[in-house]
């Protein structure tokens, strides 16, 4: 599935997961410190609906929820 919204071009973007180790400063520790970075992606959440297009044709296409609340997109 591509999970690229048809509205705003949302898609998933590559970062990283952040690992930290240690005890904080307000506890009694040296503070948390830096043990890693995995790569990862976040995806964004796109659903496939039914939208009604400017010329009054029905069409399913993927669309992001936050278009769909906004909304973006009129559903059918």
């Amino acid at each position: 599935m591509a999970r690229i919204c048809s509205i705003t071009g949302k898609r998933p973007v590559k970062g990283r997961k952040i690992i930290h180790k240690g005890q904080s400063k307000k506890s009694g520790g040296i503070g948390l410190q830096l043990v890693k970075q995995t790569k990862r992606t976040f995806k964004p959440n796109v659903q496939r609906i039914r939208v009604r297009t400017a010329n009054g044709a029905v069409k399913r296409a993927w669309v992001s929820v936050k278009a769909i609340k906004a909304g973006l997109v009129e559903k059918a």
